[in-house]
């Protein structure tokens, strides 16, 4: 591994296709545009298209060869799922980021009924990957990165109450989510594996870095406010967390199921390296019942032998 490893490592991603999920804005803006800037297309998955585009002629302005499309992505809601899918169309995706999220907000539900948190980062993304694994399987080196966070140490996947509906604090209901993230992250690498495909599945995080997203879900002035205070104090900006994201989707030799975070104190900030997540993130017999009830739940089944 690359000591102190940035962006100018990427190796060249020139022919590849990756797409990457809430691409307008922070994380998912700074991993956009590094991967346009080592020559991949880019298909920037956003929720609004107006902002996309703007996120777009950003990356653009900072890599004029940027090769970089927006398409409209609500990962909170099944059926736009399936329409970006459908516009992507057949042909070969070498990189899926499933970055995009939502953090802490009051309960609130998606389009179909889930809790947001879980519904938007965990069973959208899932959805998401299994109508593209047709595509990904085209490539010779396909890749899934997948964000958790810290918090799924926090997190706990309450299988007789995924939606919160019996009880509901914001931030248990994002370490779920995120617990989610990694669970699925592993499982997915564990079934490319046993099929013998190429496909590998790694998931990574940011540690803390200031982005948008702290302040656009948790709704309390104290919530808030302590975003702001860890911010100024703790946080690393964008281009830094999403090194972990960027290490993970390009790095030749990674082995699949690898975590990603920064190598600071407490994984907080610093340079990219390999780490280890709760010991209860490892259970396999949850990340396959977690995978049942995701098929279930979004009616998104995985084939990989190839085909859509």
């Amino acid at each position: 591994m690359a000591d102190k490893w940035t962006a100018a490592d990427i190796p060249s991603q020139r022919g590849k296709t990756a797409v990457v999920t809430g691409a307008n804005s922070g994380l998912g803006l700074s991993t956009a545009r590094e991967l346009a800037r080592a020559g991949a297309k880019v298909v920037m998955a956003v929720r609004n298209l107006e902002k996309g585009e703007t996120a777009a002629s950003d990356i653009r302005a900072a890599a004029p060869d940027a090769d970089v499309v927006v398409s409209q992505l609500d990962l909170g809601d099944l059926a736009s799922v399936r329409e970006f899918a459908d516009r992507l169309g057949t042909d070969r995706l070498d990189l899926l980021i499933n970055n995009a999220g939502v953090m802490a907000p009051p309960r609130q539900t998606t389009a179909d009924g889930f809790e947001s948190q879980f519904g938007t980062n965990h069973l959208g993304h899932f959805a998401l990957t299994g109508l593209v694994l047709g595509q990904l399987l085209r490539g010779p080196a396909p890749r899934v990165v997948t964000l958790s966070s810290e918090m799924h140490r926090v997190g706990k996947i309450h299988f007789d109450d995924l939606q919160s509906e019996r009880r509901y604090n914001n931030w248990l209901a994002y370490g779920q989510s995120k617990l989610a993230n990694l669970m699925f992250a592993l499982e997915l690498n564990r079934r490319a594996v046993k099929a013998g495909s190429r496909l590998q599945s790694c998931s990574a995080h940011p540690g803390y870095a200031a982005t948008n997203l702290q302040f656009a879900g948790p709704a309390h002035f104290y919530e808030r406010a302590a975003m702001a205070v860890g911010n100024w104090i703790f946080a690393q900006n964008a281009d830094m967390g999403a090194l972990p994201t960027l290490y993970a989707a390009t790095v030749p030799d990674l082995p699949g199921g690898s975590f990603v975070g920064p190598d600071g104190f407490m994984e907080q900030r610093g340079h990219p390296h390999l780490v280890t997540g709760a010991g209860k993130a490892y259970d396999q017999e949850t990340w396959r019942r977690l995978w049942e009830v995701s098929e279930e739940l979004t009616g998104v089944r995985y084939s990989f032998d190839g085909s859509t």
